[in-house]
């Protein structure tokens, strides 16, 4: 029998961040900030780095990714949560959880490969420099980023059909602001036990793998920058990895969190307040993070700052 047929909700209720109404407004302002702030920053540093040739190598190139991929991981989420926060239902279809999850994980994914993939530029710019344009020519980059692409889409489409069998019966509503893993496990009458099985094996290797490939690659990284004479020359190359440290610290430390832990613990309200660490807070900050820490991304800010003048008032 067909898994929708056995399920008996058609849709479910998304409690959001709080069910309090004079918290509603407030969160709606601030989120509504937070979002507009992520989709212009991150916008500007994908059309910064088109706009710029000078930016038109590897490192940029996976950096853009990164932030489209920001964009699209915000956007599963919050225009939702925000349009629910005025509907008297806060209803969200069945098809729409699912393909809400879908999406979610996979530009989760995304962001996982894609800091393990800039982990590995930093490591051949600063290990293996006289070989970096012939190791991460333009080939060669977009190869990876479709890697990238078709094991985030699988890893999506192992979880939301594993979450597609599951099933739901009179008990619809979830207490979060969108389809996350674990409150849509939380409500189902039907076993979880695979789901959490497959969350702790797969969803661990996978993980595992990007942040163990991260470690690997700064280890060796370190190893070079410690046998540099000057500390300032130290400093100096070390600080082109220090942004991307940062995020790989937020994303991993939050994702950790909120994941890899047993049902039985998971925490709604802790839960819903780490999550929207990682998927607003972190994404909107990205851009902030990357572009105040590196001198390329202001240069080009700069130039296109005074095209723009140039181009209004001549």
């Amino acid at each position: 029998m067909d898994q929708t047929n056995r399920t008996s909700v058609s849709h479910f209720v998304l409690l959001g961040i709080s069910t309090y109404p004079e918290e509603q407004i407030p969160f709606f302002l601030l989120f509504l900030l937070m979002y507009a702030i992520n989709i212009s920053g991150n916008f500007v540093i994908i059309t910064l780095i088109i706009s710029d040739a000078h930016l038109h190598i590897p490192m940029y190139i996976f950096l853009s990714n990164l932030a489209l991929a920001d964009i699209c991981f915000t956007s599963t989420t919050v225009p939702k949560m925000l349009q629910n926060i005025f509907s008297p239902t806060k209803a969200i279809s069945y098809m729409g959880c699912l393909a809400q999850t879908y999406f979610f994980i996979c530009f989760a994914a995304m962001e996982n490969f894609l800091l393990a993939v800039m982990a590995y530029d930093r490591y051949i710019a600063i290990c293996h420099p006289f070989h970096y344009p012939m190791i991460l020519t333009r080939i060669r980059c977009a190869q990876i980023v479709g890697v990238c692409h078709v094991l985030s889409h699988l890893h999506a489409l192992l979880h939301t059909l594993l979450m597609g069998r599951l099933v739901f019966c009179e008990e619809n509503r979830i207490l979060h602001f969108f389809c996350d893993l674990y409150p849509l496990m939380q409500i189902s009458c039907s076993s979880t036990r695979l789901n959490t099985l497959m969350i702790h094996t797969e969803g661990v290797i996978v993980i595992n793998v990007a942040l163990a490939f991260i470690i690997a690659s700064y280890a060796c990284i370190i190893s070079v920058v410690v046998q540099i004479p000057s500390a300032k020359g130290k400093w100096r190359t070390f600080s082109t990895c220090g942004s991307h440290l940062t995020v790989v610290a937020i994303f991993y430390g939050t994702l950790t969190w909120v994941y890899f832990r047993p049902l039985s613990t998971y925490s709604v309200i802790k839960g819903r307040i780490v999550t929207v660490m990682y998927t607003v807070l972190t994404p909107m900050l990205n851009p902030f993070i990357y572009s105040l820490r590196n001198a390329d991304v202001k240069g080009a800010f700069r130039k296109w700052m005074s095209r723009i003048r140039t181009s209004f008032f001549g």
